[in-house]
């Protein structure tokens, strides 16, 4: 065992833990800093997909996979295809994304990446890290792991889920249209719940095709596989298909939080600090916002969680998250007001936090009044039951 001392040490090599020494690398103010990456995994599987929306040319284009200017919406009584203005919808694979990683931070002198695990990890005057091989020592910390106290379900948080299993298919003929992508598709849901399918078309032959429930419990297997061949085979109408590849995750959906964990010496980021979306799931790009507000507080002699979270937002949220979690099978009549009766532009920036309260409180008005004004106030007078 040797200890070794670093300015910063970032555990995780996921979508944050890379970003964020990607950031700091490419900012000429770390370059005198010692930055230690920690993951016990070497990151060389395909074992993801991130997708987001953006404006015009972006940071990741290098390694974008695909992109659509186009979504569909289906719901039980009309299919709605959506142009999505200034915006394209983008996917990256995960292995592109470390392997772009990889390459970057090898040509920077001061970061570490070493593969290891983080077993603990104990506050003195510095922050000591032991892993399963060394120890080392820094001055902050950046953890994505989720505290553990996040597991204890009778503090009176919401948490849902939003858990999928998806098939990377390939059909014999063509079948799909490369300029759009299915969005949600309530056409086939589980009963009683909010759960849709999701499909990201590669080439007129290959598709993701994915199955997804934001809602309290898990899916077995047996159900997430019947339902992605009943779409695929009857109402994709494919006969013909191999599964090239399989894809399974859980997200959490909550109000928890997670920036309670945020100390002199540590901050958590990713999951852990809150940086998922908790009415949405999706984090890419809010990882990418985070980053450069982080490197700006440091800059600025601030603690580096300073500012990350919106108190607004965070109550949009609660609320939204309590009407799923009240009366779970409205998530297709809430998403479709949501898509029916706003535009694609004022939703992804509301999604993003970049609008004022005059827009907000438009898109809050097409929803159904009652479950969110019950909803509101249950989560401002701190109400547990439904």
């Amino acid at each position: 065992m040797f200890s070794t001392h670093y300015d910063y040490a970032i555990i995780g090599a996921g979508a944050a833990g890379l970003q964020l020494a990607l950031a700091l690398s490419e900012d000429e103010f770390f370059d005198d800093k010692s930055i230690l990456l920690l993951d016990k995994d070497e990151k060389n599987t395909n074992d993801k997909t991130w997708c987001f929306w953006e404006k015009g040319c972006g940071k990741w284009d290098e390694i974008v996979s695909n992109s659509w200017e186009k979504a569909l919406f289906i719901n039980s009584f009309e299919r709605k295809e959506i142009p999505l203005s200034d915006y394209s919808y983008k996917r990256i694979q995960a292995l592109d994304f470390y392997n772009f990683a990889k390459k970057k931070l090898a040509e920077s002198t001061n970061i570490s990446w070493k593969t290891e695990g983080v077993e603990s990890i104990k506050c003195q005057e510095q922050v000591s890290i032991i892993t399963d091989h060394s120890t080392y020592t820094a001055k902050h910390i950046f953890d994505s792991r989720i505290n553990p106290a996040f597991e204890n379900t009778g503090d009176g948080n919401i948490r849902l889920l939003q858990h999928f299993k998806g098939w990377e298919i390939e059909a014999k003929n063509h079948h799909f249209d490369t300029s759009s992508f299915t969005m949600m598709d309530f056409s086939v849901k589980w009963p009683s719940s909010t759960s849709f399918m999701y499909v990201l078309p590669q080439s007129e032959k290959k598709a993701l095709v994915e199955y997804t429930f934001f809602s309290a419990h898990l899916a077995n297997d047996e159900d997430y596989e019947k339902m992605l061949k009943n779409y695929v085979e009857q109402v994709l109408k494919i006969e013909d298909y191999k599964i090239m590849q399989v894809e399974k995750g859980v997200i959490p959906m909550s109000d928890y939080p997670f920036h309670k964990h945020n100390t002199d010496q540590i901050t958590k980021i990713g999951t852990a600090g809150g940086w998922v979306k908790p009415s949405s799931g999706y984090s890419f790009r809010n990882t990418q916002k985070s980053c450069k507000l982080l490197i700006d507080n440091i800059k600025n002699g601030k603690h580096p969680s300073a500012g990350l979270l919106k108190k607004r937002f965070i109550l949009y949220d609660s609320i939204f998250l309590k009407v799923l979690h009240n009366h779970n099978y409205l998530g297709e009549s809430i998403f479709s007001d949501m898509y029916g009766k706003n535009s694609i532009s004022s939703i992804f920036s509301f999604l993003d936090e970049e609008t004022n309260l005059i827009q907000e409180l438009k898109i809050i008005s097409s929803f159904q009044k009652w479950p969110f004004t019950k909803a509101m106030l249950q989560v401002l007078f701190g109400s547990k039951k439904n």
